[in-house]
């Protein structure tokens, strides 16, 4: 097979890890009234998902480092298809647990294998459009997929969206198991690599602000039906939750772009973090007027995706140092994620009105700026300051980053965007939230395959 072929079965496997992860929030009411729980209990669904994709990026990419890619991408696949056919089975709120748990940790095992396997498979000129593909393949899950499942499940009942989502991730196995051709890829960062990272106050602050974004962010994105229902009286979260992902996708496209021009990839989170406080801010005001809450929506899901861009960017260093801090950037991504979700279900239980929660995460968000402003000076001696003017002669940490702004990092699997066919490397989605792009940089150029 194609090497463009190949990376078109990792971006189906993509697509469905993208469906899986964003469409519980449109099924919790009902999944919640099948099994007898309340919406904030069917919440913590995701809390384990999303926990065990934070967990299962570094630890079981590091562990199964020794496997050939395709085994890894076809047991990550395996377990993903079993996962979700139990969720779809599931009788008990312990199953459901369980079996998203499970999906979770298939989840984030693919994704890492997918992006080292999409850079292997085609030509170096061509690695920045295949890394695209696989990881926008998250994003497009948001967009197409979470509508698409929301809409089977008001014809068919919950079930009936995991069962599409099992399919989906079936069909990816199939492909992947009888057409993929061998790949040779560099190897993840070692889980010491990893800790390592961290130890680096500058990565320590990066991750941290990360973090805290994501609390605000995905945390509340997991209870969004209920929140519009009671801010705007919506009877199908659908249309909404479909415009909140189109504004994901254009922000994550347009923010690579912003960091390429403008070379100050900390200025831009600082400002895309507080613009998503805003947005969550003013989401419960906006209710009264028709229509009107689709602006902060699509406010909400265009920064929100795009501060993973200069996050990322900021990290990316040429080196595997520079990977190892990605991947502990994304796994800080998904671990947000899970105790945004744990917080609001602790607080929808204990009689929060759901038309409050955005204002708690906008508080979440805009306390990630205070702290960015606060701590990053003391770590760079400026709260704005971009590594790249960093490196001095008493920085040998970061004396690979000057001037590494605007280059070409397609081979490092890069950060976000589009490739826009000039050649270059791409800004693409993480993924959305995703942890592939930090493995797929880790110890130079993988290997290319005859395609």
């Amino acid at each position: 097979m194609g090497g463009t072929r190949a990376v078109g079965l990792l971006a189906l496997g993509s697509f469905a890890m993208g469906t899986d992860a964003y469409a519980m929030a449109g099924l919790l009411p009902d999944m919640g009234a099948d099994l007898d729980v309340s919406v904030s209990l069917a919440g913590q669904s995701v809390t384990a998902f999303t926990l065990c994709y934070a967990l299962a990026a570094p630890l079981l990419s590091a562990v199964l480092a020794r496997w050939g890619t395709r085994a890894v991408l076809v047991t990550a696949l395996v377990v993903f298809v079993l996962a979700n056919t139990g969720t779809a089975l599931a009788g008990s709120y312990a199953a459901l647990l369980g079996t998203r748990a499970l999906a979770g940790a298939g989840a984030g095992l693919f994704t890492p294998a997918a992006a080292t396997a999409a850079v292997a498979l085609v030509p170096p000129e061509r690695r920045g459009r295949a890394l695209g593909l696989v990881l926008g393949g998250m994003s497009a899950g948001t967009v197409l997929g979470v509508p698409l499942g929301l809409l089977v499940a008001a014809a068919s009942g919950w079930r009936a969206a995991l069962w599409l989502i099992t399919g989906l991730g079936l069909a990816a196995l199939l492909g992947v198991a009888t057409a993929l051709p061998p790949v040779r890829g560099a190897a993840a960062p070692s889980l010491r690599a990893r800790i390592g990272a961290l130890a680096r106050p500058r990565v320590a602050v990066v991750v941290a602000v990360t973090f805290t974004q994501t609390v605000a962010s995905l945390g509340l994105y997991t209870y969004l039906e209920p929140v519009l229902r009671r801010v705007a009286g919506v009877g199908s979260a659908v249309p909404y939750l479909w415009v909140w992902g189109i504004g994901g996708v254009c922000g994550s496209f347009l923010a690579g772009t912003l960091v390429d021009r403008t070379g100050r990839p900390a200025r831009l989170a600082v400002a895309l973090l507080g613009t998503l406080g805003a947005a969550l801010a003013l989401l419960p005001w906006t209710g009264a007027v028709p229509g009107l809450v689709l602006l902060p929506l699509l406010v909400w899901g265009a920064v929100g995706w795009a501060f993973v861009v200069p996050q990322q960017h900021r990290l990316l260093d040429g080196t595997a140092s520079g990977a190892a801090a990605v991947g502990l950037n994304s796994s800080a991504t998904y671990l947000g994620g899970a105790v945004g979700s744990a917080l609001g279900g602790l607080a929808l239980a204990h009689g929060l009105d759901a038309g409050r929660l955005p204002l708690l995460a906008a508080a979440v968000a805009l306390a990630g700026v205070l702290f960015h402003l606060a701590v990053a000076r003391r770590v760079t001696g400026s709260p704005l300051r971009d590594h790249a003017h960093e490196a001095g002669p008493h920085d040998p940490d970061h004396a690979h980053e000057a001037g590494t702004h605007g280059q070409d990092h397609a081979p490092e699997a890069g950060t976000h965007g589009q490739d826009h066919a000039q050649g270059t490397g791409p800004h693409v989605p993480d993924h959305a939230h995703g942890a592939g792009a930090a493995d797929a940089t880790a110890a130079g150029p993988p290997e290319r395959n005859a395609s």
